[in-house]
């Protein structure tokens, strides 16, 4: 397998082809057109482009790769940065990157992607935009606010902000039926499935669907947990390095917070995370760190029952011939 590295920026990207002895590189316009024209330098039965995760920018030529039926693999930022590093790279250029992004994919043989549904990538779309809209909703509401304690308030500025603030609420509400309305018929099993968890409502069931593609990109619980950004970290080396970390904070911050917030309610009202509750409570952990537990038994219960296609029942017990009593 031959791996083709590939730098991606808003305008153009460069690939990297292996050659005996060294790289060579090619620039492309970021357009269909100029996409299909690398396509063609390819082969499926060869190659394997491997690029860095650069947001929008790089789905259209992901996407295309994939129709393509190119191996393709998005790797983390921080990944082929440390690579680098180990590498001893001391200079960076669009061309130097490419070419260690395809030192990175010989060396590590990288996992290929898989590409999310296109119902996904149109729910992350509707639900970026909303987010955005509530920030703007937010800056316009503490706007008007700070207009409104003025010795001297014009209210035609008042009247124009009102209208900004009822155009923005009319768009998030239009936006948040589609999303609501395009999960549930897409996704109708897996929302009955998260939402028969105590602590799990239709907004995190939704939200979660749409950041993990339904789970369809993970193998177990764990990465879950860290690509969410809820995964503990922990450091230890010799006799005097010992550090608790904190969470480690990947992915969206806002399903993140939502989640903390699920977890007090799961904490006492589903069986399974109450008695994590109160077995953390009774060792005297803090709050937050019984939470962040809390969450992470919160996404292992969504994880198994979505991987099983089934509803979750609170407080079931399985029973194993040869071990002790578990509770899942």
């Amino acid at each position: 397998m031959t791996y083709i590295g590939i730098d991606v920026s808003k305008d153009s990207f460069v690939a990297a082809y292996p050659l005996e002895n060294g790289y060579r590189t090619q620039t492309f316009k970021n357009s269909p057109m100029e996409i299909r024209k690398f396509i063609r330098t390819l082969s499926k039965e060869e190659h394997h482009c491997v690029m860095e995760a650069t947001g929008n920018y790089s789905y259209l030529l992901l996407y295309l790769l994939s129709k393509a039926e190119i191996t393709t693999s998005m790797e983390n930022p921080l990944k082929i940065k440390s690579f680098a590093r180990a590498m001893l790279s001391t200079t960076k250029t669009d061309e130097l990157d490419a070419q260690m992004i395809a030192l990175y994919g010989k060396r590590m043989e990288p996992a290929p992607f898989k590409m999310p549904t296109e119902a996904i990538m149109e729910l992350k779309q509707k639900r970026a935009v909303i987010a955005q809209f509530k920030k703007q909703l937010r800056m316009n509401q503490n706007f008007k606010k700070s207009i409104e304690v003025l010795p001297k308030v014009d209210h035609a500025t008042v009247k124009s902000i009102d209208r900004v603030i009822l155009s923005l609420s009319k768009q998030i509400r239009q936006l948040e039926d589609d999303l609501s309305r395009i999960t549930k018929s897409v996704y109708e099993k897996q929302m009955k499935a998260l939402t028969s968890i105590k602590g799990v409502g239709a907004a995190i069931a939704s939200a979660i669907i749409i950041s993990t593609g339904g789970f369809s990109q993970f193998d177990n619980a764990k990465q879950v947990s860290r690509y969410l950004g809820l995964c503990p970290t922990y450091q230890q080396s010799g006799t005097s390095v010992h550090i608790k970390g904190h969470i480690n904070r990947n992915g969206d911050p806002s399903l993140r917070s939502q989640l903390y917030v699920a977890a007090w309610s799961a904490s006492q009202h589903n069986a399974a995370c109450h008695d994590l509750y109160l077995r953390m409570k009774d060792k005297g952990k803090p709050g937050n760190v019984i939470m962040i537990a809390v969450a992470n038994k919160m996404i292992r219960q969504m994880f198994a029952v979505v991987k099983h296609d089934c509803l979750y029942q609170d407080g079931f017990v399985l029973l194993f011939p040869n071990k002790n009593t578990k509770v899942i």
